[in-house]
């Protein structure tokens, strides 16, 4: 009997330790909208709200203007931006993650020919040890993600002859086994696949625009499928050839403009573009097409149906959409119909783009509004239930020159951490439970 309870109370200690080291394991951003690329943050431990007004930073370090967010990868975290004096370079930076330390640094010459020129706009992909960083005129580096050693470089401008986005290459590299999948609008090759350890190419697909959507992985019909939101189509690759399964036109009425990412909830791929509305689309789960179950588009910018984002993604939460609409209203939105279900004009100060970036924690949304204050709320059909609200980060004027600034990049939830850069800084917060 002794010796059974020894055992009990043995096993029931080993897990407990169990239990308790699996919470306290970190979670790293390592691209754009986090691990899975989906804008979930899938930690524990974190804070319920604020404890005051202003979020206390861990460390903060003075970086140069950019629209790219931030990446956190291996206890480092990446960046990019830009100066224009003495030159025009852009720079990619790699920081402690711990102190900001800098750890390395790499500039290049990049004469912008584009509007909106405070910076990069593609978050670094970090993957297997190689740091990718593509820059707003085309400009790709491989790099060593600890040493900023470089592995190889593209000038895909002039490899591709880009149709330049009236404001630039903004599609985050996307990795795909040891292929690395690029959005750029060349003129024969608006998709090009590079191979990740020679960066010779792979592939090149369709002949469409450039947008500034990043492209996507999903699973349909047993086989993996990259998506692709261009200026004139969404289409699925074989992203280990190009091969395009199918292809939806999807052209802009007055210029390309779709900046969100493809938003995937199972079949469902749901679409939303500043002048164009809302678009849901879906996947054969059977054999490698798509259909078109409904479409939303109001009269103009102002008087808008469904949503019409611009900058951010929205967020699919069981049955319900939740976005941003053109001037800053928060909305939700029918999944199955995309009927309007209700709009709240708090989250953000309306105005023309005003913007809102958001990120799912279990029952909670995470949303960063373009103020530099980061919201603790919950959303449902009922309504947005704000939590707790607090300042993370002050506008500047580098990304948009009105209202006093804006925060446009989007944030980094790693390892009980939020980060965020604006025109001047790049800082940490912790939001670890204490």
């Amino acid at each position: 009997m002794a010796l059974r309870n020894w055992l009990l109370r043995s096993i029931c200690l080993t897990l407990g330790i169990l239990l308790i080291s699996d919470s306290l394991v970190g979670d790293d951003w390592p691209q754009w909208r986090g691990p899975q690329r989906d804008g979930v943050w899938r930690e524990t431990g974190i804070i319920d709200k604020f404890a005051s007004e202003q979020i206390p930073l861990a460390w903060k370090v003075k970086v140069g203007p950019g629209y790219s967010g931030p990446t956190v990868a291996d206890g480092r975290v990446f960046l990019t931006d830009r100066l224009v004096e003495p030159e025009q370079v852009e720079r990619i930076h790699c920081f402690d993650e711990k102190t900001g330390l800098p750890v390395w640094q790499i500039s290049y010459s990049a004469e912008y020919s584009i509007g909106y020129k405070a910076g990069p706009r593609a978050a670094v992909t970090v993957h297997q040890g190689r740091a990718l960083a593509l820059g707003a005129m085309g400009h790709l580096h491989c790099l060593d993600a600890a040493t900023g050693t470089i592995h190889w470089v593209k000038d895909l401008n002039q490899d591709y002859q880009i149709v330049m986005p009236i404001w630039g290459i903004a599609a985050a590299p996307l990795v795909v086994g040891d292929t690395v999948i690029l959005h750029i609008g060349g003129k024969d090759a608006c998709i090009v696949a590079l191979d990740l350890e020679s960066g010779e190419q792979r592939w090149t697909a369709l002949n469409d625009r450039a947008s500034y959507s990043s492209p996507v992985m999903v699973q349909q019909a047993g086989k993996p499928v990259v998506i692709c939101w261009t200026g004139d189509s969404v289409s699925g690759l074989a992203p280990d050839t190009g091969k395009v399964h199918w292809r939806h036109p999807f052209p802009p009425s007055r210029m390309p403009i779709g900046i969100a990412t493809p938003v995937v909830h199972g079949p469902d791929v749901f679409l939303t573009s500043f002048y164009d509305g809302s678009m849901m689309l879906r996947l054969d789960q059977k054999k490698l097409a798509v259909s078109q179950l409904w479409r939303k588009v109001g009269g103009d910018e102002r008087n808008t149906i469904g949503l019409h984002s611009i900058i951010s993604t929205p967020i699919r939460l069981e049955g319900h959409l939740y976005g941003v609409d053109s001037y800053g209203e928060l909305r939700c939105l029918d999944a199955a119909t995309g009927a309007r279900i209700w709009e709240d004009l708090t989250a953000t100060p309306k105005a023309r783009w005003s913007t809102i970036h958001f990120v799912q924690n279990k029952d909670r949304v995470w949303m960063f509004n373009e103020r530099g204050e980061l919201i603790i709320a919950r959303l449902s059909p009922q309504g947005f239930e704000e939590i707790s609200r607090a300042k993370l980060i002050e506008p500047t004027l580098d990304q948009l020159n009105r209202r006093n600034g804006v925060c446009w990049a989007h944030p980094a939830f790693a390892n009980r951490h939020v980060l965020i850069r604006n025109d001047n800084e790049l800082v940490s917060a912790s939001l670890a439970k204490k």
